[in-house]
Formats: structure tokens, C-alpha cells, sequence
């Protein structure tokens, strides 16, 4: 095979100036890239390199990850697909962090910032960690993650006394006393950020936090799980520094009926930014937020009880808003206000509202409307994320002609009985696509009808610089995949959903996408084996097959359902062989040759 490098004169630069000029290169692409002119500068990237962030968790082992780049200071690791925050793919698919937590325990030794999200890790996974880190561990993230307990972080609190971020954002842990938290307040002065929001955890004694806010005198983020805000009324005074909170919850009105403004006695701190959660806000409470209004840069409404009025009655004083998460409930009236006052808007994501309740009215939805006039109102938008009712070639016209900083673009198409009027939407994704040449990222998630196999194509025509793309009911026949195929020279991970292409058809496109690193494929129509999918078999390619499969969910009425999930495809770039932790659903059809060049990217 090939080296991927070359002979050059520019080899003669010093060791001392090029390094040095390597430790000015942070884009992981510009890395990629200098790594490949010739042996010498591979190995400076190697020796350089302070962060790495790895997309997949199977794509490498932790031992050859560590002989690339000895001195890692910072590591990022992914687990599970996206698929499994949606119940989407088996429980006990995989995505376990042991082997890494191990590895890293023996042979990182610089580093100094871990970040596991969606991934299995155990309490004997972080006594591990906690012992042969700890002394040097400033940050742990462990984002989406699940598997451990109380118990496990209380190893982190009593061996990282150094830690400056501990992030436990949505993992699901299991609750077995508040000791860890009292054993932060105690020992630890070094917090900037403490995140357990949307953890579950109960366990919290609000004096703890209090010691928190008065020791440590740098927290600048704090969210923690729910806990009401009149509680946190000296958290507030003595966390001077703190410019975000998330988390808190609204309970006591109704425990208090008879003083309607109780709220009005919380004084948020003067340097705050940003308020996320506030769980159970409605109307009432409102006054609480009016006076940071004007000062906030990011404000997440997704779990109030907010009417589209009060939407807008809010919204309306939040002038310097750069980042705003709401539900559909907000309706296009209230992204009309939005467009109005929200100038600054850099970020937009509006959820699907709880089993849209509230959505009775035309007030209460999202349709073409509110997304054409976001379009035209803000101009600085980056991010649009959306579910909408309805949808039209109009509308997504718009964005292509006024969104020029688009870099992350995903609309999903509600299933709701009502016919939309203006499918497919072809010509919209052309012109929305033509016109944000700055999209690296792009979700198109309709309904049967929405997208034909020419508007497929176009998708893959122009969108040169996207890398990583969800699809769902796109399409007609395979010959709109295989065109789709021909595009997209910079796409690196590929979802597709309710999809109606044949396993060959998947595989040939697969061998076309040539800057493709990993797919993940549910809904299409396969065989009992998955035998097509050996079509796209090439080096360095894992492919998995998992049949269909049926499990328990929540339905209307917390009555309990079975749902069936059909048949689908994982297929990835890997460079540590075929991995061994396979559950019995998941058929890993084959693994071609493999060595260790670097095929897969950090």
C-alpha cells in the first residue's frame, strides 16, 4: 500500500519552529492534512497534538490511539449511535467504556480532560479512573452516558480535588445518597462548571450547594436537577460569578396559592447569561425572568408551561438573545416576535412540544410561516432546528437566500393527519442548499412524499461541504440514492430512516461516498441475513446487522406497549478489528484486512 506521505524540502524546518507552528494549528482537518506531507511531520503531530476527538468509539483501540499521540492532553470519545437517545437500537448494543477507562489509566499519561458521551461506564469504570487520574483530572464529562451510581462519583470527589468541570448532563444515574455532592462542597475549590441537569438525581441537599457557591469563587455554570428556585435564593447571592444556571424547578406557587408573586423575592446573579430548564415556569412566575430579560444570551424554555402569549410577552424584552430553545408551543406568532426583537439570534431550536399538548390552536404550531419569517428576521443565524406541521419550497427558499452563515440546518416534517399542500419540497432543498454554502451539517427529515428521487440528487449536487447528514423518508426508488451518491465529496456520517432502498443499492452508494467514515441505516428493505450488505465490503470496513426487534415503551395513559424496530445497518471505518462486545441481536457480517494506517481521522 501507498504511504501516505512524501519527501519535502520543507522538511528542513527545526524541530523547535515546527513544532511550534503546529501548536497554532486547533482545526483537526488542518492536522489531518500536515500529518500527511512527510514521516517527520507525522510524528511532530504526534508528539503536539493536545486534543483528539474520537467519533466512534470502536473506530481505534486506546493503545495504538496512545502510540499516535503521547501527549494527549484532552480526549473526546463517543459511544453509542444517535440512534440510542431514541430507543432506536438495542439496549445492550454496545458502547462500554471500560477498555478505554483502562487504557487510559495506564498509558495517558498527560491526560488532564475526558469527555465520554453515550457510553456504558460503571463505578469500578470511574474508581479506576479516579485513582489513576485523579491527581491530574481537571475535567470529566460524561454526557448521555449511563451505568453508574452515586457511588461512582463519589470516587471522583474524593480523588479529583482538582477538577474544574464535572458534567453529568442527562446520563442516567442511579441514585444512592447525596455523599458525593457534600464531599465536592467540601474538598473542592477549583469548580467552574457543575452540570447535573437532567439526571434524576433527588439526593441534594441545597446547603451543599450553597457551600459550592461560596467556596468555590470561579463557578461560572451551574444546572443541577430539580430543585426549586426559592430554595437557591443565597445560592445566587454568593455565587457572584455565575453567568449560567439550568435546572431549577417552579413548585411553590401552587404550594403558596395565596402569594401569587412569591418568585419576585428570587434575585438572579447580576453577571448572568443564560437560564436553562426552569421546570414547570408558567405565567405566574414570569416576573422572576423579566429583569434579566434584556441581559440574557441564552434561554431555554423547553420545560415550562408556557402559552404562545406568554411566548411572546417574554420574548419581547430578550433583545440580546443569541441562542434560544423552545417547544412548538411558541407558534409562528411567537417566531414572529422573535424576527422582531431577536436580532442577535445565532441558534434556533424548536422541540416537538409533550405529546403536543397545547397545540389545539393555530397559535400553537410551527409551519413554513414562522420558518420564512425567522429567516428573514435574523440574519446572523447559524443553527435552525425545527419540527414543524407544515412545510414549503417558499419557505425553505428563504433560508437559502437569507441565511448565509447557516452551518447546521435540520428540519423534521410532523406525521399529523392534515395534508401538506406543497409536497415534494425539491426546489426548496435545491435553493436552501445553493444558497448556504457554509452548511457542514444537514437534517431533512420528512414525511412518504416529501422528497422525490430527483430532490434526492440535488441533495447530493450541492451539498459539497456538509459532513455529516440525517435523512428520513427521502426518496423514491434506488436510482435516487445511487444519484444522491455521486455527491457529497466531503460527507463523513450518513443516518438515513423510513428509507425505501434495497441492501445493494446501499452498499453501491456506500463505495461512491468516498469521504464516508460510518452509516447507520433503520427502515429499508432488507433481506432475512443482511447478505447485499457484503456488497460494499472494502479494508478497514466493520459492518453490522441487527434484525428487527421489538421493545417496551410508555404509551398514552403510561399504559405499556411493544413497539417493532426494523431491520438495521452499522457500518464503520476501524482500525482496532472487529469488536468482541457484539449483544446476539447485532450480526457483525465481516471485517476486511486491516493495519495501522490511519484511515479513520481525529
Amino acid at each position: 500500500m501507498q504511504k501516505p506521505w512524501r519527501t519535502s524540502a520543507s522538511c528542513a524546518i527545526p524541530d523547535e519552529v515546527l513544532e511550534c507552528v503546529m501548536g497554532y494549528l486547533e482545526d483537526p482537518r488542518d492536522r489531518s492534512a500536515v500529518s500527511l506531507v512527510c514521516k517527520r511531520w507525522y510524528h511532530v503531530d504526534g508528539l503536539t497534538r493536545k486534543h483528539v476527538t474520537i467519533a466512534f468509539c470502536y473506530s481505534i483501540s486506546p493503545l495504538d490511539l496512545s502510540a499516535r499521540f503521547s501527549g494527549l492532553e484532552s480526549l473526546k470519545l463517543k459511544g453509542k449511535p444517535r440512534a440510542a437517545m431514541f430507543n432506536l437500537i438495542p439496549p445492550d448494543w454496545g458502547g462500554y467504556a471500560g477498555p478505554w477507562i483502562n487504557g487510559i489509566s495506564e498509558t495517558f499519561l498527560c491526560l488532564k480532560a475526558l469527555h465520554l458521551r453515550r457510553m456504558i461506564i460503571t463505578d469500578e469504570d470511574l474508581r479506576v479512573l479516579s485513582r489513576g487520574r485523579g491527581h491530574i483530572l481537571q475535567v470529566l464529562k460524561l454526557e448521555k452516558c449511563s451505568g453508574f451510581s452515586t457511588v461512582g462519583l463519589l470516587d471522583v470527589a474524593r480523588s479529583c480535588r482538582s477538577l474544574r468541570a464535572l458534567f453529568l448532563e442527562e446520563s442516567t444515574i442511579e441514585d444512592e445518597g447525596g455523599e458525593w455532592l457534600h464531599e465536592l462542597a467540601l474538598h473542592n475549590s477549583s469548580l467552574e462548571v457543575l452540570n447535573f441537569y437532567m439526571t434524576g438525581l433527588e439526593n441534594v441537599n441545597v446547603s451543599d450547594l450553597e457551600l459550592i457557591a461560596e467556596n468555590c469563587r470561579s463557578l461560572t455554570s451551574l444546572k443541577i436537577s430539580e430543585c426549586d428556585v426559592l430554595d437557591l435564593r443565597i445560592v445566587f447571592k454568593k455565587a457572584t460569578a455565575l453567568e449560567e444556571f439550568g435546572g431549577g424547578s417552579f413548585s411553590s406557587s401552587e404550594e403558596h396559592p395565596a402569594e401569587p408573586n412569591i418568585y419576585e423575592m428570587v434575585k438572579f446573579p447580576t453577571k448572568l447569561m443564560s437560564l436553562s430548564g426552569l421546570n414547570y415556569m408558567s405565567e405566574t412566575e414570569l416576573p422572576a425572568i423579566f429583569p434579566r430579560a434584556s441581559s440574557l444570551k441564552k434561554l431555554d424554555l423547553q420545560y415550562t408551561l408556557l402559552s404562545t402569549e406568554n411566548y411572546c410577552q417574554l420574548l419581547q424584552s430578550c433583545t440580546n438573545i443569541e441562542v434560544l430553545e423552545v417547544t412548538n408551543v411558541i407558534g409562528d406568532r411567537g417566531l414572529e416576535v422573535v424576527a422582531e426583537n431577536c436580532k442577535k439570534l445565532r441558534r434556533l431550536r424548536v422541540e416537538r412540544g409533550e405529546d403536543e399538548v397545547g397545540l389545539e390552536d393555530e397559535q400553537g404550531s410551527v409551519s413554513h410561516k414562522g420558518l420564512s419569517v425567522i429567516a428573514q428576521g435574523c440574519p446572523s443565524l447559524e443553527y435552525i432546528a425545527m419540527y414543524a406541521s407544515d412545510m414549503t419550497n417558499s419557505a425553505l427558499e428563504s433560508v437559502g437566500k437569507f441565511c448565509k452563515n447557516l452551518r447546521d440546518f435540520r428540519l423534521v416534517l410532523l406525521d399529523k393527519e392534515e395534508q401538506v399542500t406543497d409536497l415534494p419540497l425539491d426546489n426548496g432543498v435545491m435553493a436552501l442548499l445553493l444558497g448556504c454554502q457554509k452548511l457542514r451539517r444537514f437534517g431533512f427529515y420528512l414525511r412518504p412524499g416529501g422528497l422525490t428521487d430527483i430532490g434526492l440528487g440535488y441533495i447530493g449536487k450541492f451539498s459539497s461541504n456538509v459532513r455529516w447528514m440525517l435523512l428520513g423518508y427521502v426518496g423514491e426508488t434506488d436510482n435516487g440514492l445511487l444519484e444522491f451518491s455521486k455527491g457529497c465529496p466531503n460527507l463523513e456520517k450518513l443516518e438515513l430512516r423510513g428509507c425505501c432502498f434495497s441492501e445493494y443499492a446501499l452498499s453501491v452508494a456506500v463505495l461512491s461516498l468516498r469521504s464516508l467514515k460510518y452509516i447507520w441505516v433503520q427502515g429499508y428493505n432488507s433481506t432475512p441475513t443482511g447478505v447485499d450488505l457484503l456488497a460494499m465490503e472494502r479494508p478497514f470496513w466493520n459492518i453490522e446487522f441487527t434484525p428487527a426487534f421489538h421493545v417496551t415503551v410508555d404509551g398514552f395513559n403510561l399504559e405499556t406497549e411493544i413497539a417493532e424496530k426494523p431491520a438495521q445497518i452499522l457500518a464503520y471505518y476501524s482500525l482496532a478489528g472487529r469488536r468482541t462486545d457484539h449483544p446476539d441481536s447485532v450480526i457483525p457480517l465481516t471485517l476486511s484486512s486491516w493495519n495501522r494506517q490511519n484511515v479513520y481521522g481525529y
